[in-house]
């Protein structure tokens, strides 16, 4: 594990910031084969921190129950039975997806007046070894702190693939995203605040969190391996998200649409002279096949670009209606 130093703004002072009071915020969706062993091992972290000084002593765990269908919430209540100071949990009304759930957390972590909250996903999969580190480079004047993957070794060739094209297409779209940074960062109270500011309903954090601008730094580990239960982003549900975070955060796929269309005007001018020659020699037959290729090309062309607007005017309806993006039904 390795980290860029702290912003130079800050090292220039030699004084850190007092320990924060900090919540680990940890999404969690049927995460009943998971729980227990996260918990124990969150916990030594955060009591770690605390003993050596580094987090307040109110510091703690914040789980958010995204709707589970099992005993998530049980275990939860459970936990928060055994230590109310470190566990604390909070239960959504309805499944929301992932952002939502994280960012309903963020919310309620914010409202309790943390210092700085550091998310991460419940199977740790995310070495929870890193956290250390982060709240050292907060302390040291970063506002953010990204965990950084160093490698994909974990992960199968088709799903390293997909994570680079899906990170060049964002950077080519003018998105501004962190390579192989998921959603396990560290935000100050200063970032959270900024946060709060964006009322969208299309949640794409990855995205969000690097246009606040504020004075960041990485960290860097390596991925382990599940501990148990299933990924709860199977192909589908990547797709969906990389379909969110481009029409969340660009425009570019619409001009591009246009430019689709210039190039379907060039090739049918190109293919109306080639018909018009061939006609004057006495080979019409022989067009007919470049007719049928133009007319596919075109078709298509027309169908997705119809489908590119149709996301776009999807999401205008949705954050039309302003419906709120969770809701809490009880929090311990």
């Amino acid at each position: 594990m390795s980290t860029t130093p702290a912003p130079s703004a800050s090292s220039a002072s030699a004084e850190l910031r007092k320990p924060p009071y900090l919540l680990v915020v940890v999404p969690c969706y049927n995460e009943e084969e998971v729980l227990h062993s996260s918990a124990g091992i969150l916990h030594e972290q955060v009591a770690t921190l605390v003993d050596n000084g580094d987090v307040a002593a109110n510091s703690g765990i914040l789980f958010v129950d995204d709707g589970s269908k099992d005993s998530t919430w049980r275990i939860i209540e459970e936990l928060h039975e055994q230590d109310g100071t470190m566990f604390h949990g909070v239960k959504l009304a309805h499944n929301k997806g992932h952002q939502n759930a994280l960012l309903a957390g963020m919310t309620y972590a914010y409202d309790t007046g943390v210092d700085a909250i550091i998310s991460l996903d419940a199977d740790l999969q995310d070495d929870p070894n890193a956290i250390t580190t982060m709240v050292n480079d907060y302390r040291s004047g970063a506002e953010i702190v990204y965990g950084v993957r160093d490698n994909r070794d974990t992960d199968t060739a088709f799903k390293r693939g997909t994570a680079v094209m899906f990170y060049k297409v964002m950077n080519a779209l003018g998105t501004e995203t962190i390579p192989n940074h998921a959603d396990y960062r560290l935000l100050s109270r200063k970032a959270l605040a900024a946060l709060m500011q964006y009322q969208e309903e299309n949640l794409f954090l990855r995205g969000i969190v690097p246009s606040i601008g504020l004075p960041s730094s990485k960290v860097y580990y390596k991925r382990g391996e599940r501990q148990a239960g299933e990924s709860k982003y199977p192909l589908h549900k990547m797709v969906s998200f990389a379909v969110e975070g481009i029409t969340s955060f660009s425009v570019r796929p619409l001009s591009i649409i246009t430019g689709l269309g210039i190039v379907s005007i060039i090739v049918s001018i190109a293919m109306l002279i080639y018909t018009l020659v061939s006609v004057g020699n006495g080979h019409a037959v022989a067009g007919w096949g470049s007719l049928m290729c133009s007319l596919w090309l075109i078709g298509g062309l027309i169908l997705i670009s119809l489908g590119v607007i149709g996301e776009y005017i999807a999401k205008i309806y949705i954050e039309a209606k302003h419906r709120p993006r969770f809701i809490i039904e009880q929090a311990i």
